[in-house]
């Protein structure tokens, strides 16, 4: 969009939606880097706060293959035990899509993971795993600034054979 000097008024409100899409951006790929860096602290600091959510209810947090977990005292445990039996992971988000509509943003990606656990012997890396999870992360503007409300992951499925089937056509 090109800037005009007609003075309509939409150029602000074009400007406070690109800032909002900007900072829920910013909070999204918090999630990721605290995951990334084993920083439950800053993991939680990107949830809603207890003032919003409390241990029972206000977040919702699935993750691929779990139940649904429901307030800040099961979705942090929930973070707490894949940090602690998760030597290693990596997020590379693709196909990133933010829609901001008022004080809710939404946020849909895919989560290439790249993920390892221990190792066999000491100094040694252990063996990498690949995976990749589709995520719909729905964040809530707060005086503290955008936070996440609820994550649902789910893992995409992909088969060798479909490749196969490619090959056999004549």
């Amino acid at each position: 969009m090109t800037g005009d000097s007609l003075g309509n008024g939409n150029n602000g409100k074009t400007a406070a939606l690109e800032a909002d899409r900007e900072a829920v951006l910013a909070a999204n790929q918090r999630l990721y880097e605290s995951l990334e860096n084993n920083d439950l602290e800053a993991l939680e600091d990107v949830w809603l706060s207890a003032a919003d959510a409390d241990d029972k209810g206000g977040v919702v947090c699935v993750h691929p293959g779990w139940p649904v977990l429901r307030g800040r005292a099961q979705v942090t445990r929930s973070y707490l035990l894949i940090m602690m039996n998760t030597e290693y992971i990596q997020f590379f988000l693709t196909d990133v899509e933010v829609e901001v509509q008022g004080d809710v943003a939404l946020v849909t990606c895919t989560e290439n993971i790249l993920s390892g656990g221990e190792a066999e012997e000491e100094g040694e890396l252990g063996p990498l795993v690949g995976g990749k999870v589709v995520a719909t992360n729905l964040f809530r503007r707060t005086p503290d600034g955008w936070r996440l409300w609820s994550h649902h992951g789910s893992p995409v499925l992909t088969s060798g054979d479909d490749d196969d089937d490619d090959d056999d056509r004549g």
